[in-house]
């Protein structure tokens, strides 16, 4: 997997929010930007990404994105709290209808034996019909650093097209 190999699923992804009439938003701390480089790679993505927040430091997810500072010594930033906080914040701040969230331990330091390197949270946070819903998933990825942050922005890229191909998604 290579970052080419991302384009062509941000494509399928900006063809189904498109077909909606839908907007999305991305939060993404390990990936750096993976995701939202991704998006922008396509031609025509200003008519359904609203925009990215790259909150790398938790002071900037709780500035940003409005993640609860308390968080954070609580279950720390790798966590289904804060995906999901992430995610909410984005979809609110951005004015969406979809939000992906990442936020995981991409290596090669990092990790512990409750949150090895690999390890990636994601939420997914949805505004259709006058609802809000939110979702997180726990994925746990191998290699290096870099395979890391490209599995997570894939996994990410994906899911967000699974939820709008969904009909009831929540």
């Amino acid at each position: 997997m290579n970052f080419e190999t991302l384009h062509p699923l941000a494509q399928t992804l900006g063809t189904a929010l498109g077909q909606r009439g839908w907007r999305l938003t991305a939060a993404e701390s390990c990936t750096g930007g993976l995701v939202c480089a991704a998006i922008t790679s396509v031609a025509g993505s200003s008519g359904w990404f609203e925009r990215g927040f790259v909150t790398y430091s938790n002071a900037a997810k709780t500035e940003l994105l409005g993640v609860d500072a308390a968080l954070f010594p609580q279950v720390g930033a790798v966590s289904p709290e804060v995906a999901a906080a992430m995610a909410s914040g984005a979809l609110q701040r951005a004015g969406a209808n979809l939000a992906v969230a990442i936020t995981g331990i991409a290596g090669p330091d990092g990790g512990s034996a409750d949150k090895p390197v690999g390890t990636v949270w994601f939420g997914l946070a949805q505004h259709a019909g006058g609802q809000t819903a939110c979702q997180t998933r726990r994925m746990r990825f191998d290699g290096d650093r870099a395979a890391v942050r490209l599995q997570a922005a894939d996994y990410a890229l994906r899911w967000a097209l699974q939820a709008v191909g969904s009909a009831d998604w929540t």
